[in-house]
């Protein structure tokens, strides 16, 4: 029988107790290429942060993260999920390069292609947001352009920084001008803040669907939902999650904060609204732990995590939503 992987059971050993911190107490496998049992999602840590024009400090999210993660059950009782249907693990984190971007997204591009390449989603934790650019060359090298859904308070398609084409604001420009997304089926939501006039509607001229927050706000989110199917329909998906979406005053670590946008329930109520996706990547990205003395947001990013993960276990697992709770809730 293949093996299944799940989390480490919490009434065998207290979660404070259950040796390294793994993503949600998952069992860690180094090398992921040599398991013996089948992997549904494999956990990728990023950690880094050399592409930020404001606050560092991203590159401890993964970490945090996963610390955080502990906390969290196989069942969620708003959408009856046992995500423990998925086999997942642990898979620690890329190589990074500090200092050298585009080093290090040669070689993230290069640690990500194989889990593609076999079927493994690979959940990754950043890190800023600029390590989407390795993660789009990969997914299209073996899926073609990919439907990117990307959660934020930024459109990030500016076309540099400082004279620099890779940065963590530039990259769904990037990914547009290189070929590896499809901006005709892909979707921005929750685009808020003080820009330049120039830059409101550069996503768009892109070809991309905004949902700025100020409409979003408004809407229904199952109304939400039904664009975003309509918009992406059966294409391999990326979601991309930025956690400044969510307003500071429930994620206030994170690096270019923006005022005015949702709260950690209704943040949850949008991502629950998106319905049957063909994922084949995630990421949760611009956590920066130094910003949270108490760890709001790490928290918050691993729910978010943890939503996500009941989305792909609904499509690839359906029997996930039919499965007997019997996990504990200590």
């Amino acid at each position: 029988m293949t093996e299944h992987y799940r989390p480490d059971d919490s009434m065998r050993r207290p979660r404070f107790a259950s040796g390294p911190r793994t993503f949600m107490r998952l069992p860690y496998i180094a090398d992921p290429m040599t398991a013996t049992g089948r992997i549904d999602v494999a956990v990728v840590g990023v950690p880094t942060d050399s592409a930020v024009g404001y606050r560092s400090g991203a590159r401890f999210g993964p970490e945090a993260i996963r610390s955080a993660s502990i906390l969290l059950r196989d069942h969620n009782p708003e959408t009856g999920v046992d995500v423990t249907r998925l086999s997942m693990i642990d898979a620690g984190d890329a190589p990074v390069v500090p200092g050298y971007h585009d080093l290090t997204l040669e070689r993230l591009e290069a640690h990500l292609r194989p889990f593609y390449e076999r079927g493994v989603l690979p959940l990754l934790l950043g890190g800023d947001h600029s390590l989407v650019m390795a993660e789009m060359r990969a997914l299209a090298a073996v899926h073609g352009p990919v439907s990117v859904v990307h959660f934020d308070a930024h459109g990030d398609v500016l076309d540099d920084y400082y004279g620099v084409k890779h940065f963590h604001g530039t990259m769904f420009r990037r990914g547009v001008e290189e070929g590896v997304v499809d901006p005709s089926r892909s979707v921005q939501a929750g685009m808020r803040g003080s820009v330049h006039p120039e830059d409101v509607g550069s996503a768009e001229a892109l070809g991309y669907e905004v949902i700025r927050w100020r409409e979003l706000a408004r809407m229904d989110p199952e109304e939400f939902g039904r664009r975003v199917r309509a918009r992406v329909g059966d294409r391999p998906v990326m979601l991309s999650f930025d956690i400044d979406f969510v307003d500071p005053a429930y994620a206030p670590g994170t690096g270019t904060p923006e005022v005015g946008g949702p709260d950690s329930h209704r943040t949850l109520e949008l991502l629950r609204a998106l319905g049957p996706l063909d994922y084949r990547g995630i990421d949760i990205v611009e956590v920066s732990p130094p910003y949270d003395h108490s760890h709001i947001t790490s928290h918050l990013a691993s729910v978010v995590a943890f939503e996500l993960l009941g989305q792909v276990a609904a499509v690839r697992r359906p029997d996930a939503a039919a499965t007997t709770h019997t996990g504990s809730l200590t």
